[in-house]
């Protein structure tokens, strides 16, 4: 091993990838150019990574060659010749940039085809629509290969103890993005506070199936993954954006995962996630889905050989019951866990997604809504909430948790603290009633709101203020005037001494 390795710096990695977004800030949309940064950070990531193990076989088998690329062949990913970094790097000033970029990561998807193949269908260097033309093109991706140049930026350890450096780096590359990319930002990732409050509420064990049907770039998958201690777990998403899809790929690469199963189309339309031509089946199912979908897919739904909306069908210009649906079909009937991000509306609007709400409660399938603030996801303000719906339970009740005030307010986006999280986490544990905070209701008390769902009606957090003292009120406003007085007297004191007259 190279006993020269510097070990790398998570802050000063983040640093640099994020410095290397100038080249494209201003001239292209952050939904476009984080394609780019985050090819190049996974280029740099693999050449740099390959070169380690390169060097390390070197001395291992005294220069012998054959050896060397024989021992090469065996590892889980294989890089091209020509294909590294530096070689890239070294070209960064020929005319054809672009199409060199482009040409090595095709071979390097030939080369890696289990694992990587299609990722890079949707992304082009060369492309004069989304990096302009050739000249100022060339120019911006020269820029990007210096950027990646950086000493720095050395990802051979890439993992320290227990923290893993450059998954973590592309994972604050993607919520940077996201925050950048404003409404679109919301489409390929969930707040990374909100993922570990929904990997905490569903509880991941060993040896589980977890699936993600709306993953985007799978850092909620992945959030829940991390809760399992010893790592037996398999992965399982689906997304409709092909170049989502390809970052998520990416990102379970990066994160050195390697038993996910991530396919690309729509979940509702023409669900992939299949085993012997019926829908798979997970102990946990998470998802942050697309709020309100119009165009979800009635129509296919109307004929779902999967009979997935026996519940009833969920109006055609609303997809948020379509997708809940799905979830809670697609979990195991003895203890799935399903936990889902929903728009307040699902708790109480009526018509179709009523009955189907009841039908949700009269199977007793609903555990807990946990109510959260605005202002917490990329592209809405509104506030929303999480469900966590379970298979097989024995108690009849639903635990209301109103974390609406909880947060830490942000200029754009506000946030929820590790004790906002670690409070909703410990009342959902205890399953009580807790004053202006959470509420244990019945099913004949749900019933009695005529399956309502909405949290104020089962939790009270009316706060009453405080009667006005009047005569104390109207001594403060006397004291006031009086001070106010002797300033001005003062001052007009020194206008009279500066030559000033009032």
């Amino acid at each position: 091993m190279n006993s020269e390795k510097k070990t790398v710096d998570q802050a000063t990695i983040e640093k640099v990838a994020w410095s290397a977004c100038d080249t494209f800030r201003g001239v292209v949309d952050p939904s476009e150019y984080k394609n780019y940064i985050l090819v190049m950070l996974f280029i740099k990531y693999l050449s740099d990574l390959w070169k380690d193990k390169k060097e390390e076989y070197i001395t291992a088998y005294k220069g012998d060659m054959d050896r060397v690329n024989r021992r090469l062949q065996r590892e889980p990913f294989f890089l091209p010749e020509k294909c590294n970094f530096d070689i890239l790097y070294s070209r960064r000033n020929s005319a054809d940039i672009g199409d060199i970029i482009n040409k090595a990561l095709e071979q390097i998807e030939e080369e890696n085809k289990e694992k990587l193949e299609g990722v890079f269908r949707n992304i082009n260097f060369n492309s004069e629509h989304a990096l302009g033309q050739t000249k100022d093109r060339n120019a911006r991706l020269k820029s990007l290969l210096e950027d990646f140049n950086d000493q720095r930026l050395d990802l051979r350890n890439s993992v320290i103890g227990d923290i893993d450096v450059i998954g973590n780096t592309y994972e604050y590359l993607i919520a940077h993005f996201a925050s950048d990319a404003g409404k679109k930002g919301g489409e390929f990732y969930t707040p990374g506070e909100v993922s570990n409050l929904i990997a905490k509420l569903v509880k991941p064990k060993s040896g589980e199936r977890i699936c993600d049907p709306t993953c985007g770039s799978g850092s909620l998958m992945i959030k829940v993954a991390r809760e399992v201690e010893d790592k037996n777990f398999s992965l399982y998403g689906q997304e409709s954006n092909g170049g989502t899809w390809a970052l998520c790929k990416m990102n379970m690469f990066l994160h050195g995962i390697d038993n996910a199963r991530i396919e690309w189309g729509d979940t509702i339309k023409n669900p992939k996630l299949l085993e012997d031509n019926e829908l798979m089946k997970f102990d946990i199912v998470v998802a942050n889905p697309p709020f309100s979908l119009k165009k979800w897919g009635v129509e296919e739904a109307e004929h779902d050989k999967y009979n997935r909306f026996h519940m009833g069908l969920p109006p055609k210009s609303k997809g948020d019951y379509a997708f809940i649906t799905h979830m809670i079909e697609t979990v195991v009937e003895d203890g799935g866990r399903v936990g889902v991000v929903v728009p307040l509306g699902v708790l109480f609007r009526g018509a179709a997604e009523g009955k189907i709400r009841r039908q949700f409660l009269d199977e007793n399938l609903l555990d807990v809504v946990v109510g959260l603030p605005e202002k917490l996801f990329f592209g809405t303000g509104i506030p929303a909430a999480i469900l966590v719906f379970k298979k097989g339970r024995k108690n009849k009740d639903v635990l209301f948790i109103d974390a609406s005030n909880s947060f830490e307010k942000g200029k754009n986006q506000n946030r929820l603290r590790d004790e906002d999280i670690d409070k909703i986490i410990k009342t959902y544990e205890d399953y009580k009633t807790l004053d202006k905070y959470s509420y244990r209701a019945t099913l004949n008390e749900i019933k009695e709101n005529d399956y309502n769902l909405n949290i104020p009606r089962y939790v009270d957090t009316f706060e009453e203020e405080e009667p006005v003292n009047i005569p104390a009120t109207i001594k403060e406003i006397k004291d006031l005037e009086g001070e106010l007085k002797e300033v001005q007297e003062k001052m007009n004191g020194y206008l009279k001494e500066l030559g000033f007259e009032k």
